[in-house]
């Protein structure tokens, strides 16, 4: 199958999900969570995310899921700090944006682009270590954030071993 049929299928797959959520919150809201409940600015956000997937999905163009994820993403957590007022969890939050850019990257390969799984991988797992190393460092990882500096060495030690492996 090729990249214009599987981006055009992917698309309109994640367009009738959006559609059938919207109208269960038209039709029934009371069977969807309380966040759905009650629109605030942060949905806007993630909204102008999903528009540019689903731009993407239509034009045919997998590129766009890179921007996407970011934008989609970064309303997450600005939902997520909305909602349980926790604006001062953006000092590790940021540390997510690399995880949505290779959560792009790997939506724009299994959608029929450019890209590679494993770089899309590499940025999540670097995303989750600095999530976790600055996570622990402000605290909000309770009893694991005085052992934060154990990432530090685990992942120096992973480059390290990485850099002997010899690549086939």
């Amino acid at each position: 199958m090729d990249k214009r049929k599987r981006t055009s299928i992917a698309g309109g797959v994640i367009l009738i999900l959006i559609g059938v959520v919207l109208f269960i919150a038209q039709i029934r809201p009371d069977l969807l969570p309380d966040f759905w409940r009650e629109f605030s600015w942060p949905w806007v956000v993630v909204g102008v995310g999903i528009f540019l997937f689903a731009l993407g999905a239509i034009l045919g163009e997998p590129g766009l899921a890179v921007p996407a994820t970011i934008v989609g993403g970064i309303g997450g957590i600005l939902a997520y700090q909305y909602y349980y007022n926790d604006f001062q969890s953006w000092a590790y939050l940021w540390t997510l944006i690399p995880g949505f850019v290779g959560m792009g990257i790997i939506l724009m390969k299994l959608l029929g682009g450019e890209g590679s799984l494993k770089e899309g991988a590499n940025l999540l797992l670097i995303s989750f270590t600095m999530l976790a190393v600055f996570g622990s460092f402000f605290g909000a990882l309770g009893l694991a954030g005085k052992y934060w500096p154990v990432l530090l060495i685990l992942l120096g030690v992973t480059l390290l071993i990485r850099t002997f492996i010899k690549k086939r």
